[in-house]
């Protein structure tokens, strides 16, 4: 089944709520990378910004995460390197809160 035809007014609002949503998260994982942020905060927050981010994407915004790491650590919690916060267990959660109490 062919997809919809959108209208140019249509593609470009799409286009700008996109960017949006990008923009968003990657001040969320900037200010989580720069302390302004915690790791509970931001794993307390209920928006599409949030939920959309791997799990493994949010670690590396940790400071002093890296990519290796955050996959080790993924890895011992036995989470999926491809799940995404809104994803995310009530178990699983708690686990990450553990591993990083002091995080701000």
């Amino acid at each position: 089944m062919p997809l919809p035809a959108l209208s140019a007014e249509t593609r470009a609002e799409n286009l700008r709520k996109a960017v949006a949503v990008r923009r968003e998260r990657s001040e969320l994982l900037d200010a989580l990378k720069h302390g302004r942020l915690s790791l509970r905060e931001v794993l307390d927050r209920d928006d599409q910004a949030v939920g959309k981010i791997f799990a493994k994407r949010l670690l590396e915004g940790l400071p002093n995460i890296g990519k290796i790491r955050a996959g080790q650590l993924l890895a011992e919690l036995g989470i999926s390197d491809r799940r995404r916060v809104r994803g995310l267990g009530a178990r699983q959660r708690a686990k990450l809160l553990e591993l990083f109490p002091h995080q701000r």
